[in-house]
């Protein structure tokens, strides 16, 4: 079964400063058949206008993924680390027993766009952690990269969690193949471009949510930048 999540069904947020679009009930935002899905229980869309942001706050007891489209996203915690993440890189925060961060659009003339995906944790008050990296995408077209992993495979970034997320982009007229295992759910999330899945159109800003299917099939027309999450 694959249930399509709609980009315009999402919950909004609005702010001077702020656009967000929110996938799961997410601060006040509440929709009782929309809490997230398996682990995975926030997938924000977040634009953040020139040279503002979100200040000091505090997080206990979640993994934080942040995912950035376009622009460049600042960030500086109560750990010491200070960066800025770009497209191409991904950033891992694990909240554990607490942390405090701050988090500004890099740019004071252009927006910031990113992906906020909180997972809830296996093991609770772990002590807090964070891991930002790279990854090269020069010769991925079409295949799905392992961005965050348990165990650190492949060069993944680490998860307190038994959750994997993948990164693909396809190129017009590309397609792809891709088994599922019978005992996990998937979900998977159009960052831009649009696609066909298994017979579903599906857009920037849609998820769908897959369970009970041995197989997907992933086709697009344009170019199409893709996330899978394989969930307990």
């Amino acid at each position: 079964m694959i249930t399509i999540r709609r980009a315009g069904e999402r919950g909004r947020s609005q702010l001077d400063w702020l656009h967000s679009r929110h996938t799961f009930s997410f601060s006040n935002y509440y929709d009782p058949d929309h809490m997230g899905y398996s682990v995975l229980r926030v997938i924000n869309e977040d634009r953040i206008a020139p040279a503002a942001g979100f200040g000091s706050h505090s997080h206990r007891d979640m993994e934080i993924i942040s995912y950035v489209l376009d622009g460049g996203l600042e960030h500086k915690d109560s750990l010491g680390n200070g960066s800025v993440i770009r497209p191409g890189e991904v950033q891992r925060m694990s909240a554990g027993t607490g942390i405090t961060h701050s988090e500004y659009n890099a740019s004071k003339l252009e927006p910031a766009h990113f992906l906020q995906i909180w997972i809830l944790p296996a093991v609770t008050g772990i002590a807090p952690s964070y891991e930002q990296r790279r990854f090269d995408d020069s010769n991925d077209s079409g295949r799905w990269r392992l961005l965050v992993s348990p165990d650190g495979r492949e060069g993944s970034l680490t998860l307190n969690q038994n959750a994997l997320m993948y990164m693909a982009r396809l190129k017009r007229g590309e397609a792809r193949h891709h088994a599922l295992a019978a005992d996990r759910q998937t979900l998977l999330h159009v960052a831009r471009g649009e696609a066909v899945l298994s017979g579903h159109r599906i857009v920037a800003g849609d998820s769908a949510m897959i369970n009970d299917e041995q197989a997907i099939n992933l086709s697009t027309d344009e170019s199409t930048e893709v996330l899978m999450f394989d969930l307990p």
